[in-house]
């Protein structure tokens, strides 16, 4: 379970920071998850949450780059805990938001692209994630018991009506990952999913289709900037 600091602090550190520490303590659960925002002023929050010792759930990722930023928030929180003599197995999930990429470039590329973007910046990131699992300072921390912090795929219900309702789903397969899927796109998954490869740690044809959707004119590291800003942005009253 999940509960999610205020949107309205998604750009205040000190204040989400003390949001996360009074939900956690409120809740009484150590595997209770303190939902809060991957922004730039989230991180320093992130890695004094996990210093704390308190289980994250980071949302709103869009981008490898905005997970590798998390992704070192976390081990920051870490090596601190370690340092400090305490534990280190302190729980997290990196969430990564799959189809409002599909959603926000759905009418400006061709059709030939349509519902390719979310999954090809999702293998881009499960290698950066590949990687960091297997980096000399995640070894370290494991040899500590330290715990990884999984990759988590968001928004995974399919919103192109004309498109398989369990693409996600099927492509996004991989191991070390979470995947929290809406009710009906898992009762989908049951009814007729099938898998029959599981997603590739070098990222397969990633940067192959990421340069397709560069020709088609899409700035994509822009646009995860600004979907970033838009998921946060969208839960404060008064903005758009």
């Amino acid at each position: 379970m999940s509960l999610e600091v205020s949107p309205l602090l998604a750009y205040d550190t000190t204040r989400t920071l003390s949001a996360a520490k009074d939900l956690y303590a409120r809740a009484g659960h150590p595997n209770v998850f303190i939902k809060i925002p991957g922004t730039k002023e989230g991180l320093p929050a992130i890695e004094e949450a996990i210093f704390a010792g308190i289980p994250i759930n980071v949302t709103l990722l869009f981008s490898r780059e905005q997970y590798l930023a998390v992704a070192d928030a976390y081990m920051r929180g870490i090596e601190r805990r370690i340092d400090a003599g305490l534990t280190s197995a302190v729980a997290s999930v990196a969430s990564l938001f799959i189809s409002r990429w599909d959603a926000a470039v759905m009418e400006n590329v061709p059709v030939s692209l349509r519902n390719q973007l979310g999954i090809a910046m999702a293998k881009r990131t499960y290698k950066a994630y590949r990687t960091v699992l297997s980096s000399p300072c995640w070894q370290r921390a494991y040899n500590a018991g330290a715990r990884p912090q999984r990759l988590l795929w968001a928004s995974t219900g399919t919103k192109d009506p004309q498109a398989s309702d369990v693409l996600y789903i099927k492509a996004l397969a991989a191991p070390f990952t979470v995947n929290t899927m809406p009710e009906a796109t898992l009762n989908a998954l049951g009814d007729h999913g099938e898998f029959h490869a599981l997603l590739p740690p070098d990222g397969g044809d990633c940067e192959e289709v990421l340069a397709e959707f560069a020709k088609a004119g899409v700035a994509i590291d822009t646009l995860g900037t600004q979907l970033q800003d838009e998921g946060a942005r969208s839960f404060v009253p008064g903005t758009t």
